[in-house]
């Protein structure tokens, strides 16, 4: 029965493969990689050093958000103090200038880790795309294993290089315990 939409037919998130250790999981995400596979991601019980680097993940955005959220932070807190202790209330007190850098050095400091703090907190959420309640890979048969003792290679169909068959058995030739196809 037609709803309207030209092919009703479930689309493919991708494939995903099941592997028993860390060591075949990391061998196989940096043979993907050189295969020119873009879009793949690993998922395991436990962080693995070197997978981030194995599967091409990159992420740049962060530092620079944060710096610039620091910078604001410290602009904030010493423009608040400028515009109170010089502009809206001066105050001459025991023949002290108005705009004194050292006291004002605290609240700037302050303002600059909370600020950055903050914009830490909120672009890694904004940016990791949470919160996620429902995800393709969950799709994946034994996936709730991942957090207990199974590590996963996902290439996503959205991928250049993907095509269903030669993905399966690129993915196969890679001695998996599994391979199977997720539905989006």
């Amino acid at each position: 029965m037609s709803h309207g939409y030209a092919d009703d037919s479930p689309k493919s998130f991708g494939l995903v493969a099941e592997f028993d250790t860390p060591e075949k999981l990391i061998s196989a995400a940096e043979k993907a990689r050189q295969a020119g596979f873009k879009k793949l991601d690993a998922y395991s019980p436990f962080p693995i050093h070197g997978l981030s680097d194995a599967i091409g993940f990159r992420d740049v955005k962060v530092p620079y958000l944060v710096f610039a959220g620091g910078l604001v932070g410290a602009f904030v807190g010493y423009g608040l103090q400028f515009y109170a202790h010089v502009l809206d209330y001066p105050m001459n007190v025991g023949g002290k200038p108005l705009v004194s850098i050292p006291s004002m050095i605290p609240i700037t400091f302050e303002m600059t880790i909370l600020v950055a703090g903050l914009t830490a907190f909120f672009s890694m959420i904004a940016l990791n795309g949470l919160p996620k309640p429902y995800h393709s890979i969950f799709n994946t048969p034994g996936f709730n294993r991942a957090s207990q003792d199974r590590f996963f290679l996902a290439i996503e169909s959205g991928d250049p290089q993907f095509d269903s068959d030669k993905t399966r058995q690129f993915l196969a030739e890679m001695a998996p315990l599994s391979v199977h196809e997720v539905e989006a």
